[in-house]
């Protein structure tokens, strides 16, 4: 099989846990990009998160595009044009708020530039999310929202062992009416339900005329789980969750051993 698009996870797969990009995973992105491979990073992260890593990896050419907020906003990274952004509104954003204090969990969420918090007492988790994605933080009130908010996704966010406690509680409802992922221990993530990384990729494979069988798709945490399924050839990291290492159809090395790379050259670079 010849595969023409490659969609990567950031955090836990494309870098390493000093957050920086080998210079072995560099390489290996460029050399199937020079082969006509579409690498494109899929990931939680709003798209001002990424910014960065798509300078660094030369991904803002002409038929370069992201996958950000987990599926939710698809963009061509050289006209800024979007492919699609599936969001929630204001009534979801009362309702999940309403929900975070029921339950007694802090909460975040974000438009396509700022990450809001109603939190007085600001989460440590919040001011490092908004550290590490470079957004702006704005504490603000539900009636300083503006009505016509199209909040791309809305996170519940504490101590691990807090957040399993506050999931318990969740109504089952709930998993109905949004798309419901962990990304990592500490953050769990609400979405529109049509919002997933897999139809993120399926939607961007469809604008590109691209088939599932054409995809690899490689990540390490549950949020991964749906472009795993989705993906011709679903691959997850060596430090990947137990559950992702079950859905994938092979399992790489992990993201301090050049993962990223091992796929690359093994599926894209050697002629299968």
């Amino acid at each position: 099989m010849k595969y023409k698009l490659i969609a990567l996870d950031i955090d836990g797969t494309l870098i390493n846990s000093s957050h920086q990009i080998t210079d072995g995973v560099k390489e290996a992105i460029q050399k199937a990009k020079e082969k006509g491979v579409k690498v494109v990073l899929c990931t939680g992260r709003p798209l001002k998160g990424v910014e960065n890593f798509l300078e660094e990896l030369n991904l803002k050419e002409e038929g370069d595009y992201v996958t950000t907020f987990n599926g939710a906003l698809v963009q061509d990274n050289f006209t800024k044009e979007t492919v699609s952004h599936l969001t929630l509104n204001y009534d979801n954003l009362v309702d999940l708020y309403n929900l975070s204090v029921d339950i007694g969990c802090r909460s975040h969420f974000y438009d396509t530039k700022t990450l809001y918090t109603f939190n007085k007492d600001i989460s440590d988790y919040t001011v490092f999310e908004s550290y590490l994605t470079g957004v702006h933080l704005n504490s603000t009130t539900l009636e300083e929202v503006p009505k016509d908010i199209n909040m791309s996704k809305f996170m519940m966010i504490d101590h691990p062992e807090i957040l399993d406690e506050c999931i318990k509680k969740i109504p089952k409802e709930y998993y109905e009416k949004y798309t419901i992922v962990r990304s990592t221990p500490s953050f769990l993530e609400f979405l529109n339900p049509s919002a997933n990384k897999g139809n993120g990729i399926s939607l961007l494979a469809k604008e590109l005329g691209l088939s599932r069988e054409e995809i690899i798709c490689v990540g390490d945490a549950n949020n991964d789980k749906h472009m795993i399924e989705y993906a011709g050839l679903g691959v997850a990291m060596g430090n990947a969750t137990e559950e992702i290492k079950e859905l994938a159809d092979y399992i790489t090395l992990s993201n301090n051993e050049d993962g990223v790379a091992h796929v690359i050259n093994k599926f894209i670079l050697e002629e299968r």
